[in-house]
């Protein structure tokens, strides 16, 4: 096999450079992906910055890649070469462990991320079987790469945590997961309303979904939601009044995270009682899970609104994204 052929960040904080590297024999349970398009998300700043500190470098970042399965291992029994796949967070686990068995295969006890065995900004792509999930007819290949990270993210919650038809949902911070997590939940048949800093986005939230708009920067406003919702899903990673989102929650209500918050979110115990309410955390998704939200993205024509650059034009898009100023994914392509 040629080498592969990718951006790389050599230190902590650094501009991406060129970097090629040997991948070595395909393994038994690996697929090389031609990579078609590659989402930029902000778990990949983190890890360029190592502000998790778990990187190594040099490091590929790309964890929303898509592309055509061009060679695959001698155990490889499900894909076929040329099919267009998408690889997300998680690059391999186990098979063996507890998570593994029942299904959660994300939460692998000595799996690999994508991120750690190089990623998706490159021009191909390794991963295990199992996290290749084939693209359904009806979704766009260039558009699905965020599907896999953010997508997922604001989609495994609903399924997990139970989300009925009936319920009214809240959704916290409408940026790259937020837009997604309003048109699942509409698609879902929730009354959707939007908890947003940005009122200038009220007839997009309205298009996305929301049936409702709230500001979230407005303590009156959130007083006057008590006793509201089902359920509200926070995608930000800043502390807010959470006491105030408890108070919206009916009883039995949930406040679910998806965003890493760097504090303690404080949470009132009293708040937890009266009312059986609970608050948690959710990461991405098993490759099942991953697989039904596309299909469920085919069916109701949900997809990421996002801005294209050119691969080779990945630290002009880093830097669009720390700009602030994406609406709402930034995705590279190859073609």
């Amino acid at each position: 096999m040629s080498d592969i052929n990718a951006f790389a960040a050599m230190e902590a904080g650094g501009t991406l450079e060129p970097y090629s590297y040997d991948p070595g024999p395909l393994a038994p349970h690996d697929v090389e992906i031609d990579v078609v398009a590659c989402g930029v998300c902000h778990s990949d700043l983190s890890m360029i910055n190592n502000s998790w500190r778990a990187s190594r470098y040099p490091l590929v970042p790309g964890h929303e890649a898509v592309g055509r399965i061009r060679a695959k291992g001698d155990a490889v029994t499900t894909l076929e070469i040329g099919q267009m796949v998408g690889v997300g967070w998680n690059a391999h686990s186990c098979q063996a462990c507890q998570p593994c068995l029942s299904g959660t295969q994300q939460r692998c006890q000595t799996g690999v991320t994508t991120i750690r065995s190089n990623g998706g900004f490159a021009d191909r792509l390794r991963v295990q079987d199992i996290w290749a999930v084939a693209i359904p007819d009806g979704v766009d290949a260039v558009s699905a790469g965020p599907l896999f990270c953010g997508g997922i993210t604001v989609f495994a919650p609903f399924v997990n945590f139970g989300l009925k038809p009936t319920d009214r949902v809240g959704v916290i911070g409408i940026g790259g997961l937020g837009h997604l997590a309003l048109q699942f939940a509409n698609a879902w048949g929730c009354e959707v309303t939007a908890f947003t800093s940005s009122q200038d986005k009220m007839d997009e939230l309205s298009s996305l979904g929301a049936h409702r708009v709230v500001n979230s920067r407005d303590e009156d406003a959130l007083k006057a939601e008590r006793g509201r919702f089902d359920f509200i899903i926070s995608t930000v990673n800043v502390s807010l009044n959470w006491a105030g989102y408890l108070a919206a929650l009916r009883p039995n209500g949930q406040l679910i995270t998806v965003g890493i918050i760097g504090e303690p979110m404080g949470i009132p115990a009293g708040q937890l009682v009266g009312g059986g309410k609970s608050v948690a955390g959710s990461d991405t998704g098993a490759p099942h899970e991953v697989a039904t939200m596309l299909e469920f993205c085919a069916r109701h024509d949900i997809k990421p609104m996002i801005e294209t650059f050119p691969m080779t034009e990945v630290n002009a898009a880093i830097d669009h994204l720390k700009s602030g100023k994406a609406r709402y994914r930034i995705v590279l392509t190859n073609e």
